[in-house]
């Protein structure tokens, strides 16, 4: 299997795993059945990859203003725009799916540490021995 491959299934599954933990510590974060998990874990993931972007680049300027605090709005807007397009996943209220958002970064974060999903990154010396 190709390295993007494993890499992209690997991030699924820690998005998977990070949402099916949220919606067992937050009330108003709810899933159906586990293909709804499945679903939302992917769209989660192409709405992150996609339109979180376009969001960002639009409220450019409201993002600055708020040291980039803005971004956990969108994080939030990205769940539920998710919940909206996957009818086996819901989500009670904004603030809801502002702290899920939140602790789903952090869970993701951690997971994918311990997992090790991305290649790591080496630093070589010049071949002269100077580094300017």
């Amino acid at each position: 299997m190709s390295q993007t491959l494993i890499s992209a299934l690997l991030s699924w599954a820690t998005t998977a795993l990070s949402l099916w933990v949220a919606s067992h510590i937050f009330r108003g974060l709810k899933f159906d059945s586990g293909g709804a998990l499945l679903v939302s874990a992917l769209l989660l993931g192409l709405a992150n990859a996609v339109v979180k972007p376009l969001l960002i680049v639009f409220t450019l300027p409201l993002t600055l203003l708020t040291f980039g605090l803005f971004v956990l709005v969108i994080n939030a807007l990205m769940i539920l725009l998710v919940s909206k397009l996957v009818s086996g996943f819901k989500v009670s209220s904004f603030w809801t799916a502002f702290f899920a958002s939140i602790f789903i970064s952090i869970l993701s974060i951690a997971i994918g540490s311990f997992v090790g999903g991305s290649p790591e990154t080496t630093i070589q010396m010049p071949s002269g021995g100077r580094w300017i």
